[in-house]
């Protein structure tokens, strides 16, 4: 009963400080996150960079993602599309394609209204600030209206618009969304990576977690061995000195 009591509390104990561990493990995984957020907040309050610098026609524009760009053209009004928001709030991202000087075109979301018509874009050449963002992921179409899009998808952009597509697309700063009658679209910026150490850190506290589990298990294994042994060596004295008990005794 002793030997189960301590077994117990050893295995206890070894569970409580993996807990610990795994808990700081989250709370370094979190700090990582916070630092990709605040990284990829600053990336995007940097000074504007040309469009063109990052994003040319048939390349990748990666490098720009989540910076800030200016870009000029004009706006297609044959080429604007409603995105419904994924929250089921009735509210709709306006996506207008802007042709540059080079024939390319960007897909720039200008902002948000609460019900369709969205307004007409600009007319003439417009100079547009605004943050490069990639793709967005597939989403169901569904049974949306004409005129509406899932998400904003290259893939899906491209077998409607002309090409060429400039790779990803551009939100609008919230004070050109305005000069348009739009609400500012909300940003949601790619991820940034935090700080190594601290993704380290996570790595380093769930290790620590199973190596404690694993100790208590085989610290409480090892003093169940050490007991049977001690038993079975109890046992074997008990039986030698009965067998020489029952000897008669040797003469002198």
């Amino acid at each position: 009963m002793i030997i189960r009591l301590r077994q117990g509390l050893i295995i206890a104990v070894g569970i409580v400080l993996a807990a610990v561990m795994v808990a700081l493990g989250f709370w370094q995984l979190e700090v990582y996150h916070r630092q990709g957020e605040a990284a990829a907040a600053r990336r995007a309050d940097a000074a504007p960079i040309p469009l063109s610098s990052v994003a040319r026609p048939g390349s990748s524009a990666a490098a720009g993602f989540g910076r800030s760009v200016t870009f000029e053209g004009r706006y297609d009004p044959a080429l604007q599309l409603l995105v419904p928001a994924e929250d089921g709030t009735e509210q709709f991202r306006v996506l207008t394609g802007l042709r540059q000087a080079d024939g390319s075109v960007v897909a720039v979301v200008r902002g948000v209204v609460s019900r369709p018509p969205a307004p007409a874009p600009p007319s003439g050449q417009v100079q547009q600030i605004g943050v490069l963002l990639p793709t967005e992921e597939h989403a169901a179409e569904g049974n949306l209206p004409t005129g509406q899009i899932a998400s904003v998808r290259l893939p899906t952009l491209a077998q409607q618009w002309p090409s060429p597509l400039i790779d990803g697309f551009v939100t609008l700063s919230g004070a050109d969304a305005a000069s348009q009658g739009l609400e500012p679209a909300t940003l949601q910026l790619p991820e940034s990576p935090g700080r190594l150490r601290n993704g380290a850190y996570v790595g380093q506290w769930w290790l620590f977690a199973a190596f404690a589990l694993f100790m208590a298990v085989r610290m409480a294994r090892d003093i169940g061995v050490d007991e049977a042994e001690m038993a079975e060596v109890e046992v074997a004295e008990a039986g030698v000195a009965e067998i020489t008990a029952e000897r008669p005794g040797e003469p002198t």
